[in-house]
């Protein structure tokens, strides 16, 4: 594909009409211990009844981390603590970057990046996926090995119609590269697809969208061109195609995009990148025919965020919501949420203090049928150890 890039400048963007701003809510601050620390990549999904479900990286009865739930009210409950046996053909996952995803029953379903199955190529354990019954009963579907079948799923997975669940690992493979990877109900895992390294995609962190038609697109941390990171499409034959390779400072690009993408009605694809741009990430496009725009470059640590970690999200006007690790008015530790219009216009539209309204909000933002967001940060709160929180407009 080609690297012409269509770049917007910063000044034209913020001279356009300023974003709403909202109010954060912190419904749930985690404690750091038996409750959950630090919902890394988590994010949450909601039920009918209102209740929010995630989990934490560390934290409860073993310190592996947690499923849990928070009621409309505030309640938390851990629905399951990981590494009670964190190794072998028999055990439990064991630390949970990403959340998880829903079914109308109310089983919840992941991965945990380690745990499982311990040998050399994952020597805390390749990784699993799970479920979580309505009863708080977990069950294994699938200890990853390391090898042909993959290892490390550091993204979540999303489920189709007929159950069956899907997502990436960061390594394994036929080239080690990493996979995407199928899990249908029995708990019978297919590799979709390996990944063979530059200049093919390589080492998937983040999980996968999934069009109408059962095509899959995602991004690989590295590989591509430059090795510096791709767009990936699968489709629904297993065909793989790199759909846009980041350049870096070779084309004032971005590098090390890490999270999962957002799909626009017109079939255009939305991210982030950690790296690139002016150095500290950007948000990008890509067109249905491979071609690139950087929507913003993130440039001013103290005022503008710095490090986007988590996927996008649209509103019902079709604005684009985001998050950053860093920056913002109080830096470190802080963080923002950021809309980039319809129009293309850049704006902070609410800035972690770093203290008890949270900071380093890492995981997704879930929208709100009232306009709201409600998200994860994975440290802050009362106690410091992350939040569940409410952007209330």
């Amino acid at each position: 594909m080609g690297l012409a890039l269509a770049f917007v400048s910063l000044l034209a963007l913020h001279t356009l009409a300023q974003a709403q701003s909202f109010t954060d809510k912190v419904i749930y601050s985690f404690s750091g211990g038996a409750d959950g620390n630090e919902p890394l990549f988590s994010g949450v999904v909601r039920d009918k009844a209102g209740n929010f479900y995630g989990t934490t990286y560390a934290g409860g009865a073993f310190n592996y981390g947690t499923v849990f739930k928070v009621d409309a009210s505030g309640n938390e409950t851990v629905l399951h603590s990981f590494g009670q046996k964190s190794f072998g053909p028999g055990n439990d996952g064991r630390t949970p970057y990403a959340g998880v995803v829903i079914d109308a029953s109310g089983h919840l379903f992941g991965t945990t990046y380690e745990g499982g199955i311990k040998n050399i190529q994952c020597l805390k354990g390749c990784g699993i996926v799970f479920e979580i019954d309505p009863n708080s009963s977990e069950k294994v579907l699938y200890r990853f090995t390391g090898g042909t079948d993959g290892g490390l799923p550091f993204g979540g997975v999303i489920r189709d119609s007929r159950g069956n669940l899907y997502g990436t690992t960061e390594i394994g493979g036929a080239s080690g590269a990493g996979t995407v990877f199928k899990v249908d109900p029995s708990g019978t895992e297919t590799v979709l697809h390996s990944f063979a390294g530059q200049p093919d995609a390589q080492y998937p962190e983040a999980g996968l969208i999934c069009d109408e038609v059962g095509d899959f697109y995602g991004t690989t941390s590295a590989g591509g061109v430059y090795g510096l990171g791709t767009v990936f499409e699968l489709d629904a034959s297993g065909h793989e195609t790199v759909l846009y390779s980041f350049a870096g400072s070779f084309n004032s690009d971005g590098q090390g995009p890490d999270t999962a993408l957002l799909r626009a009605p017109n079939g255009d694809l939305y991210g982030t990148t950690f790296q690139g741009g002016n150095g500290i990430g950007t948000v990008f496009k890509v067109d249905t025919s491979g071609h690139e725009t950087i929507l913003h470059a993130f440039g001013s640590f103290q005022n503008d965020g710095a490090y986007p970690e988590s996927p996008l999200a649209f509103d019902s006007q079709g604005n684009v919501y985001g998050t950053t690790i860093q920056g913002g008015t109080f830096g470190l530790p802080g963080g923002v949420v950021y809309e980039i219009s319809a129009e293309g216009a850049y704006s902070v539209v609410y800035d972690f203090g770093g203290k008890s309204d949270g900071s380093a909000p890492a995981g997704p933002l879930l929208p709100g049928s009232d306009g709201s967001f409600f998200g994860t940060t994975s440290s802050g709160g009362s106690a410091g150890p992350g939040t569940v929180y409410q952007l209330i407009p």
